[in-house]
């Protein structure tokens, strides 16, 4: 059934239509999502009608996991570490019995909520990518069980290889819970003890997920505010041309906008090129991270406020754990290093697909005979670099040293 309209009022006139005595929801772990559940159970309330909600979203509710002093982490690994000396996560329960209410209710047509966009269409290829709902969750993650996961230590780093889970869309809209993929996983590492290691590092890897709940339990302004309050005076000098170019994926390097065209085309992005583009968009075109998690927000089928604060912050230099500011992707070095075939940028830049290898990275250093053999003019076919990369790092190094000063 579907319904649409202000949330307490919507449940409330259902409660009173089937004469519920109670409503159920998973936990939300946000801040607005705990603003409105609140709202929603003081509604109820004037009803005698109970709201119940329950965990599950996570694997380890936010501050059970602490420090030895008893406070909570601020580093992902010691977290993690915790983590897995924590007892383990409860097993999911099965359905719950319930009393169907033997009348018809009316529901909205799906297609009257005219979600998906228009003028244009930019989602129009996704059904090629993704099977929302339960049964794709779970598709999926029986997929990513048979096989994949046995390469995901080193394949989850190579985009032009299908050895990552594509679970997160399933996590972030529920259709699968972090409890049903770890009790899967483990079931799996007992039977295939070879995969252990593999297994391993994808369960830290939801780890993260689970570290960027606890912090945004514990910093809930992190969408807005840095996390390390020194960058409040980071000297941010972006261009609204660079950031334009960074979205359309036309900034001339080539994995950087293999990746935004990746995004675009089909609302995903793989993990390794989202820390390549993110580099470079708070790096080398000195743009605000806030910026870029706005473009993700909008964009990404798994789009997910802790997750995607978490992780800029992390690229940016602001957050928990970070990566320091003066590590500087080189994205020519990076596209060298992980799609080295340059399988991942010819499947997204077809227009430098005939390019060799020793140039599919950097095309503006191919020779002109080179270009010509490839049927490529740069500047028309193919954009030249909207920034020179050692340039752009000089003057990233330089702004953080400006932001040392300040706060000295």
């Amino acid at each position: 059934m579907l319904k649409r309209g202000d949330t307490e009022t919507v449940l409330s006139e259902l409660a009173r239509m089937t004469g519920a005595k109670q409503v159920m929801c998973s936990r939300r772990y946000t801040p607005a999502g705990e603003t409105q559940e609140l709202r929603v159970f003081e509604s109820l309330a004037t009803q005698a009608v109970t709201l119940k909600r329950y965990p599950g979203s996570l694997l380890f509710e936010p501050g059970t996991v602490l420090t030895g002093a008893g406070t909570p982490f601020k580093v992902f690994t010691p977290f993690w570490r915790a983590c897995m000396r924590s007892p383990e996560p409860p097993f999911p329960k099965g359905s719950l019995k319930v009393t169907w209410y033997a009348s018809d209710i009316a529901s909205d047509d799906l297609r009257d909520w005219h979600l998906e966009p228009s003028n244009p269409n930019w989602a129009a290829s996704f059904h090629e990518h993704w099977v929302p709902g339960e049964q794709g969750a779970q598709n999926a993650l029986q997929r990513f069980l048979s096989g994949p996961v046995a390469h995901y230590a080193e394949g989850r780093d190579q985009p032009a290889e299908a050895h990552t889970s594509r679970l997160s869309p399933h996590l972030r809209f529920g259709e699968i819970s972090p409890r049903q993929i770890w009790h899967a996983a483990q079931q799996r590492r007992a039977e295939t003890p070879a995969w252990s290691s593999a297994i391993e590092k994808f369960l830290a890897e939801i780890g993260w997920r689970e570290f960027c709940y606890q912090l945004l339990d514990l910093f809930p302004e992190m969408p807005l505010e840095p996390f390390k309050a020194e960058f409040k005076n980071f000297p941010w000098q972006s261009e609204v041309s660079h950031v334009h170019a960074w979205q359309r994926g036309a900034t001339g390097y080539p994995i950087v906008d293999a990746g935004m065209r990746e995004l675009w085309r089909t609302g995903f992005m793989h993990n390794r090129v989202r820390m390549i583009v993110a580099s470079f968009l708070c790096k080398h075109l000195l743009t605000h991270w806030r910026e870029g998690e706005r473009w993700f927000w909008d964009t990404l089928v798994d789009a997910d406020i802790a997750a995607n604060t978490c992780s800029w912050q992390w690229v940016a230099g602001s957050g928990a754990d970070a990566a320091p500011y003066f590590r500087i992707f080189n994205p020519i070095a990076q596209g060298e290093k992980f799609d080295t075939q340059g399988e991942y940028v010819r499947r997204w830049c077809p227009e430098i697909a005939a390019l060799p290898n020793k140039y599919i990275h950097k095309p503006w250093e191919a020779t002109q005979a080179v270009l010509d053999e490839a049927s490529i003019v740069l500047g028309e076919d193919y954009p030249l670099p909207i920034v020179d990369h050692a340039a752009a790092r000089e003057r990233a190094l330089g702004a953080y040293q400006v932001l040392r000063a300040l706060n000295k």
